[in-house]
């Protein structure tokens, strides 16, 4: 059993591409949890095991894989580098105390690099940087190292420093810390003699550490200056403290195939980055709503995080951080969002998709729980002596959408219950009834995220469904004032029908209900009718005449009419009103009114330009330019929701994944002429 003190929780983050999920397959094999190493392409390795993954060869979502290694558990959890998936890495960073940033060695410095790093600083996450794939063609240590150095400064330690054959091909690597030198023999980790040469290169790294490690307490600034040696616990002490607080960022490099470098880093993991005491930051809600910092406490009252879940064939599964105390299968926990007590079903460690059972959790340790129905992701399990709620996870808002139906008519309720059920794992979509467009929408984080979405909806549900443009919830609206006459005048056998209506239509500033206003004189109409002409009116504006549209900015004023004593009665006079409404509404200057959503776009600089061409094309209207906090442009602008479609990607494309985006509806203006025709025949072809 483990102490909180020996357990490491340690996420992967990176672009898609740069080697997170052979680093972790390498890691894996040298703690002997494999025998053999997977490949991404082959579809056999342990953290991507969801047929969607093996059939895309990416990973989708955050994998778990715990290692044991010189009396530590390291919880390492590898995440999806495609910007699609950021859900996952959300999940990820919540129940991770340190992160490893992998780049690779023949791409640098990549948007998802960036992303990475911008998430551990928005934390304060202790991270490494691991330089990946440096024995393979093509491959730049260096350039991608000085690139590294350039950006974030000094604070960019190298621990390890690669050696070179004369071909220039990397052999094997030079701890720098303790001046050993290593090269992998049949991916086993063999000591060398340090290449001649390399001896000035490791006393230049080593002299700058101790620069580094100084920095971070006056005891050792004295000692430094007064020319005294620093003694391996001190060294040691030193960068844990320095990884701790950020001012230093250690660099490591190696090989997923050839497990070069991973033993270093495992070394590296246990004794520099944080243990759970040490780490994650959380702040909790009391049951009175004060906000009040969490501690990580072993001796604590049992409490736990649920950070993700996983619904598929194999059952469901809540996976939980033990935040204080320890919890077991028959502990009782409250879960703070539902008041509900919940006795906790068995307990498991999670080894990408294996399931070991286990007899306890341990403060700080990951692991899962099963069948815990009434539990979602975001939830905290408290002991009933002591309920917080830890704040919920920041899902990256949803900025693609489009409307999801069934291929087969009649299976809307499959769709609706699969993606339900979906939902539960990935709370990062979102699935709306759109009660006026008669459509179910599905909105996700890109194009990618809702085709994986339906791929899942037909392998795990076997219901075929397509995504197709959601429809825009046009307006419809009158520009002039004029009097119409409606009557109905049916006789049959028996009883007539008869009403007699004029109204005035007005168009009025735009709201959505329609004002009824009567101005009969003499009892023309009796007053026991009136209901009946609004509620005519109400049915009537529900289609509007140019695309079947409902009306809005409209009055109607009954000032005029007839009735007979016998034949007259509600029915009457709301047909006669509907009439009327039918015989006003070509002559009223009919006009389409669409949604206007406020926009407000975050690049870098260098895109300004692009985008603000772009907005021109999408008929938008700059309203400003600000810079934030982190050196981006925010543009802003008013722009119609329905050139908007397709925006996420677009900007995507347009900013190499750089540029984000929100967009709010603000209010309905009308389509120019020009747009209109296209609208209104699209909406005939419907009908």
């Amino acid at each position: 059993m483990y102490t909180a003190n020996s357990i490491r929780n340690v996420c992967l983050l990176g672009h898609s591409g740069s080697g997170k999920t052979a680093l972790a397959e390498s890691l894996l094999y040298m703690t002997g949890v494999i025998d053999r190493i997977g490949k991404n392409a082959d579809g056999n390795t342990v953290c991507d095991y969801d047929p969607e993954e093996i059939r895309r060869n990416i990973s989708i979502s955050s994998a778990l894989v715990p290692l044991d290694y010189k009396g530590v558990r390291i919880n390492l959890l590898d995440t999806p580098g495609g910007f699609d998936f950021s859900g996952a890495v959300v999940e990820a960073l919540r129940a991770a105390d340190a992160a490893i940033i992998v780049c690779s060695a023949k791409d640098g410095i990549t948007v998802g690099f960036e992303k990475a790093w911008k998430y551990c600083r928005e934390r304060n996450m202790p991270c490494f940087i691991y330089i990946s794939k440096v024995d393979e063609d093509n491959s730049d240590y260096n350039a991608t190292f000085n690139a590294l150095r350039e950006r974030y400064g000094n604070r960019i330690a190298p621990l390890v420093v690669p050696i070179w054959d004369g071909n220039k091909k990397i052999t094997g690597i030079i701890d720098v810390l303790n001046k050993r030198a290593y090269e992998m023999q049949n991916l086993k980790r063999v000591e060398i003699e340090v290449p001649e040469g390399k001896d000035e290169v490791i006393t230049e790294f080593n002299d700058a550490l101790k620069e580094s490690v100084a920095e971070t307490s006056e005891e050792l600034m004295d000692k430094f200056f007064g020319g005294e040696d620093f003694t391996y616990a001190e060294m040691i002490k030193g960068l844990h403290s320095g990884v701790l607080e950020n001012s230093m960022f250690p660099v490591f490099c190696g090989s997923g195939m050839t497990c070069l470098g991973s033993l270093m880093l495992m070394d590296h993991i246990i004794d520099l980055l944080p243990n759970p005491v040490e780490g994650n930051y959380h702040k909790a809600t009391a049951a009175d709503g004060t906000v009040e910092e969490f501690v990580v406490s072993p001796g604590g009252v049992p409490s736990a995080f649920v950070f993700k879940t996983v619904s598929d064939q194999y059952g469901k599964y809540s996976y939980v951080k033990v935040l204080s105390g320890e919890i077991t299968s028959d502990t009782t926990l409250v879960n703070a969002r539902t008041g509900e007590t919940e006795k906790l079903g068995r307990l498991y460690s999670m080894c990408g998709k294996k399931a070991t059972e286990v007899k306890m959790l341990t403060c700080g340790d990951i692991g899962a729980i099963g069948k815990m129905d009434k539990v979602k992701t975001g939830d905290t399990l408290c002991d009933p002596r002591k309920v917080v709620s830890l704040k919920g996870l920041p899902y990256p808002p949803t900025c693609y959408s489009m409307a999801i139906s069934p291929k087969t008519k009649g299976q809307e309720e499959k769709v609706a219950s699969g993606l339900n059920r979906l939902n539960e794992e990935d709370p990062s979509f979102t699935l709306v009834n759109n009660a006026e467009t008669h459509q179910m929408v599905l909105s996700g984080v890109g194009d990618q995220h809702l085709d994986v979405l339906v791929s899942k909806l037909k392998t795990r549900f076997g219901v075929d469904a397509e995504l197709s443009p959601a429809k825009i919830a046009y307006r419809e609206k009158i520009k002039k004032t004029v009097q119409a006459h409606g009557r109905h005048k049916k006789q049959t056998g028996g009883s007539g029908q008869f009403g007699d209506v004029w109204i005035r239509f007005e168009p009025q500033d735009i709201q959505d209900e329609l004002i009824f206003d009567v101005e009969v004189v003499g009892g023309a109409v009796p007053k026991n009718f009136n209901p009946a002409v609004e509620k005519g009116l109400q049915e009537a504006v529900l289609k509007g005449p140019l695309a079947g549209y409902p009306m809005v900015g409209l009055k109607g004023v009954l000032y005029d009419g007839s009735y007979h004593p016998v034949d007259s009665n509600e029915m009457a006079f709301k047909l006669a009103a509907i009439l009327a409404f039918k015989e006003a509404m070509p002559n009223a200057a009919p006009t389409l009114l669409e949604p206007v959503g406020a926009l407000a776009v975050t690049v870098p600089e260098s895109y300004v330009g692009d985008v603000m061409g772009d907005l021109s094309k999408r008929r938008g209207r700059p309203l400003g330019m600000t810079p934030d906090a982190d050196g981006n442009t925010v543009v802003e602008a008013e722009v119609p929701m329905a050139e908007m479609s397709s925006y996420a990607i677009d900007l995507r494309a347009m900013t190499q994944a750089r540029g984000s985006f929100t967009l709010e509806f603000v209010r309905y203006e009308e389509v120019p002429k020009v747009n209109q025709a296209k609208i209104i025949e699209e909406a005939s072809k419907e009908e």
